[in-house]
């Protein structure tokens, strides 16, 4: 019975009774067995406006408010013919009989057609004289069982009176749906509910096939409700959404292609034909994956569409797919022979010959309409067809790209350095990309520009055009504005001054609180910038409409690192300071108040440095010239790990210029301090370890050997306020301080701790206890394309193909297991693939899981797909818009996907990562 055909007598339906009224007011959908809160419908009387509302069209019964959540349901079905009310109510709330809603499944099933008298109808069930045509149709169709209704009915109960119970109406419309040998196939199967056992034997099977079809979710607690009654909204519902997997026939029921939306009038192609319906304030409009009004702006041309005809209006119209049903070919353009409707285009070095019609629209490059004669050869054209007919005609005809010659004004929309192209929308709203090159003079406040890179979006320019190519563009409008240089000098706080590119010197008011970035500096100010005129900061510089400085961007710096010298004397009041290098060469350096001081203090001073400058005291520092522009005061050494003398009491360490130093210690042994190990002592240490030896105030002793390992975690946890990160790595949670940190993004430049984001994989790098240094972990998701002894080579989610090396060796984590080498990966696997901490290639294969879809709730962003089983809870995943969805290599959206859709999801971890369409 999956298919019916009749035709639906609505006249029939003005002369029953009250109560037969009322019984009509009834129908189907899926949320008949769902309680509302877990339906989204737990505010069945709110009023709350839906937005994109039409709120021009009527309301359908006075107790259905906008926004009810059964609306849908309800408008569709009345449209249908199937439902009506009663002094123009529905009473939503009402419970439901068993005689009604055997009457809703005959009219739902489009049988009415095959009504009898009803005098057949068995004399042991109590039945309304009304519905004894329909009882009797139904036991026909074997929607239910004499002996079962018989046997499940009271000594004193009226069968038809009584209440339409959840189970019950599981089993009538699993027969409507023509599904009760799955029913069958099933009733041994647990339905997976906590009340189970209160399910009846000879219901669970009908049960378990409504979970499986995602017409049921159950009740608050995992709890079915066998017994609970069924309410009109929920009875229209379910039957609503039943018929997705049925063909009913309804002979006013329409689905088909727009192909003109004009004049209150759509044309949709159905069946190899046209059709026009009435749009006006009775018509409502829904989308196939929504439960809310949406407006008549929804309705778009090719897309397709259902409509519930109303005596040639459009009383419920419901977008079932909103993509466009064209196909683009782009060709160059070699004739148009008007005279005879044909149109030659180049197509892959193919001459290919296009016939259009009257209705074919031609536009050129703006989206505006033109004349087929207009079009000029050589120009690219872009033809778009239908794919709803045999004939696939032209309907689009667009220019892309033609000769042009043309001046005008506009505000620059966009443009592309690399490829040299402007985008420029014009007074009229028309938008267009042009070129430009070397020659093109670009003019803004009587200045000739650099580059076009100095200017922002959304500036006003009058333009000139010559052969495609931008020849002069002049800004007229106050606008924000690049350029680079090399920082001279800031004054006061309120000036900078730089050289050009083009080598001249410029003077800029800096804005009240410029920003300012510089690599490797969580939060730099105007101190820490190098303004020189022998070699100040390479910067690029962001100016206002007002010609103020906003922010600063330091690109590169010129100073040289003197390295680790000795004091010989400081003079502070002159700020003179001599050293002697180890070759025994004295030098003479000043310091000042933009000198950068460091030693071992989490607040260090140029008066606090001062102090320390005694003869002999070793110290490493940078400059310009003589000019000092930072000064550490040794208090610790790196290298690695050589040995522990415990009889000199000294520890070896190797530094990065091939030099060994010895460091004396004090105690029995020296401290250890290695991150992640409690009471951790020398010989824990390998040679070759990297470590951090932290000196004592005189530099004379070992205060802590500090080891430097790098771990990798996953972030659960970023509080800004105090630089504090909490991570997961091997399965432990850990927290620690990074505000002692250089911070780098995946691509190696300089980020600050609000730029860490939960879920990112980080690399920290500690000294101790101390995080050092935290590096965001590229990932990078995709197919594996090709795998080999030396490459591993992945087709990327953007389309691309990365490969990458296993010079350094590759461990793959599959189900949690991990194994070495690439023998067990294949060109089936989607996969994760990252670097570890030791540089070797970490790839993790992603789990996945093959479904049919079932529907999309675009109001919880949630995707429903058929349980493998009815103990299958994991059926239901939220979507963003990170989760990359397509099939081949066409991305798709989350709405193209329709009902029974054979679909792969891939997951790291409980993430879902990637749909497949099949």
């Amino acid at each position: 019975m999956s298919s019916y055909k009749r035709k639906i007598q609505r006249n029939m339906n003005r002369a029953v009774s009250t109560m037969l009224v009322t019984a009509l007011c009834l129908s189907g959908g899926t949320a008949v067995f769902a309680d509302q809160a877990q339906e989204g419908a737990s505010q069945p009387q709110t009023q709350t406006p839906v937005q994109n509302q039409d709120t021009s069209s009527f309301q359908l019964f006075s107790d259905v408010k906008s926004g009810f959540w059964a609306e849908k349901h309800i408008y569709k079905l009345a449209s249908e013919g199937i439902i009506l009310g009663e002094a123009g109510k529905f009473r939503p709330g009402d419970s439901v009989t068993q005689q009604e809603a055997i009457t809703m499944a005959i009219r739902f099933m489009n049988l009415n057609s095959k009504l009898s008298s009803g005098e057949n109808a068995p004399k042991e069930l109590v039945i309304g004289n009304y519905f004894k045509p329909y009882v009797e149709l139904a036991l026909e169709q074997k929607l239910i069982d004499k002996t079962e209704e018989i046997a499940s009915t009271g000594e004193k109960e009226e069968w038809g009176k009584k209440p339409a119970s959840r189970e019950w109406i599981a089993k009538i419309l699993v027969r409507a749906l023509g599904k009760e040998a799955d029913a069958k196939a099933a009733a041994g199967t647990s339905t997976g509910f906590a009340d189970e056992n209160n399910i009846s034997t000879a219901a669970r099977g009908y049960v378990n096939v409504a979970v499986q079809l995602d017409l049921t979710k159950g009740v608050e607690g995992n709890k079915f409700n066998p017994r609970g009654n069924v309410t009109r909204a929920q009875l229209a519902t379910f039957f609503s959404r039943g018929g997705e997997h049925v063909n009913p026939g309804y002979d006013n029921v329409f689905e088909g292609i727009v192909t003109s939306l004009k004049d209150d009038t759509m044309t949709l192609f159905v069946n190899g034909g046209a059709r026009s319906f009435k749009l006006d304030n009775r018509s409502v409009y829904f989308t196939k994956d929504s439960e809310t009004k949406a407006s008549k702006s929804v309705l778009q041309l090719y897309t397709k569409v259902l409509v519930v005809d109303k005596i040639g209006s459009a009383a419920y119209v419901e977008v079932r797919d909103a993509n466009q049903q064209l196909e683009k070919t782009e060709g160059t353009l070699l004739k148009v022979l008007s005279s005879n409707h044909k149109i030659l285009l180049l197509v892959n070095n193919d001459s290919v010959t296009y016939t259009y019609d009257d209705n074919t629209v031609f536009l050129d490059q703006n989206g505006n309409k033109v004349q087929p004669d207009s079009l000029t050869p050589d120009s690219t054209i872009e033809i778009q067809r239908e794919t709803y007919s045999v004939e696939k005609k032209p309907v689009i005809v667009q220019i892309k790209s033609a000769i042009v010659n043309k001046s005008g004004n506009g505000v620059i929309e966009d443009f592309d350095l690399t490829k040299k192209t402007i985008k420029i929308r014009e007074a009229s709203g028309a938008e267009e990309t042009f070129k430009y090159d070397d020659n093109t003079m670009i003019v803004y406040q009587d200045q000739v520009l650099n580059n076009l890179g100095e200017l922002q979006k959304g500036a006003l320019a009058e333009f000139t055009v010559k052969n495609n190519v931008l020849t002069k563009l002049e800004v007229t409008q106050g606008i924000e504005r690049t350029v680079t240089g090399t920082l001279l000098s800031i004054e006061g706080k309120s000036l900078i001054s730089f050289t050009n590119t083009n080598g001249k010197d410029e003077i800029k008011r800096l804005a009240e609180k410029p920003y300012i970035f510089i690599d490797g500096i969580a939060e730099p100010t105007l101190d820490d910038l190098i303004a020189d005129v022998k070699g100040g900061d390479k910067v690029k510089l962001t100016i206002n409409p007002e010609e103020q400085v906003t922010k600063i961007e330091v690109t590169g710096r010129q100073s040289e690192a003197v390295g680790a010298v000795s004091v010989v004397n400081y003079v502070p009041k002159y700020k003179a300071l001599t050293v002697v290098d180890s070759a025994k060469k004295v030098h003479a350096f000043t310091l000042d108040e933009k000198t950068k001081v460091e030693y071992n203090s989490s607040n260090p001073t140029l008066e606090g440095a001062e102090s320390l400058l005694t003869e002999g005291r070793r110290i490493s520092l940078t400059s310009i010239g003589d000019r000092v522009l930072s000064l550490q005061v040794i208090y610790k050494y790196e290298g690695t790990y050589v040995s522990t003398d415990t009889v000199k009491k000294k520890v070896t360490i190797l530094q990065a210029d091939g030099s060994k130093i010895e460091v004396p210690y004090q105690g029995t042994s020296p401290a250890v301090s290695i991150y992640g190990k409690t009471s951790a002592s020398y010989t824990d240490l390998k040679v070759g370890d990297p470590v951090t030896a932290i000196l004592s105030t005189n530099q004379d002793a070992l205060q802590t050997l500090a080891v430097k390992k790098t771990m990798q975690f996953e972030i659960t946890n970023v509080n800004i306020n105090n630089s504090r990160i909490r991570a997961l790595g091997d399965n432990v949670s850990r927290e620690f301080y990074v505000d002692q940190a250089t911070l780098f993004g995946d691509n190696g430049a300089g980020i600050k701790v609000h730029d860490l984001k939960v879920g990112q994989t980080i690399n920290v790098t500690f000294s101790g206890y101390t995080a050092s240094s935290v590096q965001v972990v590229k990932l990078t998701l995709g197919k594996v394309e090709q795998v080999d002894g030396s490459v591993l080579k992945l087709k990327k989610f953007d389309g691309t193909s990365e490969s990458f090396q296993l010079v350094n060796g590759v461990k793959v984590v599959r189900n949690g297991s991990v194994s070495a080498g690439i023998s067990n990966l294949s060109d089936k696997d989607h996969v994760e693939v990252r670097k570890d901490t030791d540089g070797s290639l970490l790839v993790k294969v992603l789990t996945s899981m093959e479904r049919q879809v079932s529907r999309y709730n675009s109001l919880t962003k949630e995707l429903s797909v058929l349980r493998s089983s009815v103990a299958d809870n994991n059926f239901r995943f939220p979507i963003n818009d990170d989760i990359y969805i397509h099939q081949g290599d066409t991305t798709l959206s989350v709405q193209s996907l329709k009902e029974n859709d054979k679909i792969v999801l891939y997951f790291n971890g409980d993430k879902l990562i990637e749909i497949e369409k099949q």
